[in-house]
């Protein structure tokens, strides 16, 4: 166990301490305590380093809003115990951990296990929508839910002691961090990176995974340069919990033979085993050919603003998406057409990239003005989109209440009224948690 600075994470060690070290990285949601059944086979080798994601498992709130902050923070963590070089097997968010890992320190990484992950997971808006749930409700809606997300049917049946286990551990995670760790999901995107993963990686999936399936993992193949893909038949999206012999013996079997060499300072290689995968037993369905990756247009190539500028519109496109979410944005840049595609450019260039963002103002603030300055000017028909985006930004339905209420006093009755029964109806389908 460990006393946790805000820079960096909860910890624990298991194993010989002269032992090299494999590192398990948790999902979104659970614990170290995920991997409880794979620890007394896997510290037969290795020293065993599992953590926790900020606000789980009692570890200090330290909100974390992006896979590249919770992989510095780990970072930290090995720094100050002397942890140079390590193995890696993360689950879901713990994945894209392994992932962010092996584009940006590859020199720290000698082999890679991703599980139940993906390059990119579903679309920014899905977790952003569960980041407004989570805010307005709590973490109760998300716990009750967790199981059929997590197990099979079969499995939530029979094993009641486990899926209580795992609804328990999702209402004790601290709901900020709950929230940002949505965040980071919601931001995640490295599919037209993968190539530039150049350890020895497993990929490692449930066959019954509704939430990060096969497909994810067949793109994750695809991808990386030395992957290989396991389907563990029986198990959904917390396999290592569902199937832990089978999990625990392919991670046996991945960094027993594949464990890349340390990088030469002296001559600036890695020297990579010969015939790395030959020999080793196969692993269950893997298919002779993965399915292709969809091809990734490469992003347009603009022009430099005057004066020597940067073009503000790459920022503008970030954050409008990231306020108003991807859905509206896309529906939007659809239906411009040659009349109103400049138009739509001109609101992307200058009010998204250079007014909301302006650093003078928090997203949550702007969103405040943009609201009452709507009221204001009687545009009704803005309301619905800013409303969910004042919800994205951080805005409970209390605070928009008060807002409209503001409005009343200012821009009169009959506005707010208006503004009101818009909101109404746009607060409850943002705050219902679906079933």
């Amino acid at each position: 166990m460990s006393e946790t600075p805000p820079n960096t994470l909860q910890y624990r060690f298991d194993g010989p301490e002269d032992a090299p070290v494999l590192i398990l990285g948790p999902s979104l949601g659970t614990t170290w305590h995920m991997w409880d059944r794979q620890v007394p086979e896997l510290t037969k080798q290795w020293r065993v380093f599992r953590f926790d994601m900020p606000g789980h498992g009692g570890a200090p709130a330290h909100p974390s809003g992006s896979v590249a902050d919770l992989t510095a923070r780990l970072l930290a963590t090995l720094e100050s115990l002397g942890v140079q070089r390590f193995g890696y097997a993360g689950c879901a968010l713990g994945g894209a951990v392994g992932i962010e890992l092996a584009l940006r320190h590859p020199e720290r990484l000698a082999s890679l296990a991703v599980i139940a992950s993906s390059p990119r997971f579903g679309t920014a808006d899905e977790f952003r929508r569960r980041g407004v749930i989570v805010r307005t409700n709590g973490l109760d809606p998300v716990a009750r839910s967790a199981p059929e997300r997590w197990f099979t049917g079969g499995f939530a049946a029979a094993q009641p002691a486990i899926t209580e286990w795992a609804v328990q551990m999702v209402r004790t995670t601290d709901p900020g961090c709950y929230i940002a760790a949505c965040e980071a999901l919601a931001s995640f995107d490295v599919r037209a990176e993968l190539g530039s993963v150049g350890v020895p990686t497993l990929v490692l999936v449930g066959s019954d995974d509704q939430v990060t399936g096969p497909a994810e993992a067949r793109t994750l193949v695809a991808g990386v340069p030395d992957a290989r893909l396991a389907v563990v038949p029986g198990a959904s999206h917390l396999v290592p919990v569902e199937q832990p012999a089978a999990v625990t013996d392919l991670l046996v079997r991945h960094f027993s033979t594949a464990w890349q060499p340390a990088f030469d300072t002296a001559t600036g290689h890695t020297a990579l085993p010969a015939a790395a995968l030959e020999g080793r037993p196969a692993l269950a369905a893997a298919p002779a050919q993965p399915a292709p990756v969809a091809e990734i247009a490469p992003a347009p190539v603009r022009q430099r603003a005057p004066g020597g500028r940067p073009d503000p519109y790459d920022t503008g496109i970030k954050v409008r998406r990231e306020v108003l979410g991807d859905a509206y944005v896309d529906q939007v840049l659809a239906g411009a057409d040659e009349f109103s595609g400049a138009f739509q450019e001109l609101l992307t260039r200058y009010a998204w990239g250079e007014v909301w963002d302006r650093p003078g103002l928090d997203r949550r603030t702007r969103s405040c003005v943009t609201l009452t300055a709507l009221v204001a000017g009687g545009h009704v028909e803005e309301l619905p989109v800013h409303i969910r985006a004042a919800l994205r930004n951080g805005l409970t339905p209390a605070d928009i209440q008060e807002v409209l209420l503001q409005t009343a006093v200012y821009c009169g009755v009959p506005a707010a009224n208006r503004a009101f029964r818009v909101a109404q109806q746009v607060v409850r389908e943002e705050t219902t948690p679906q079933e």
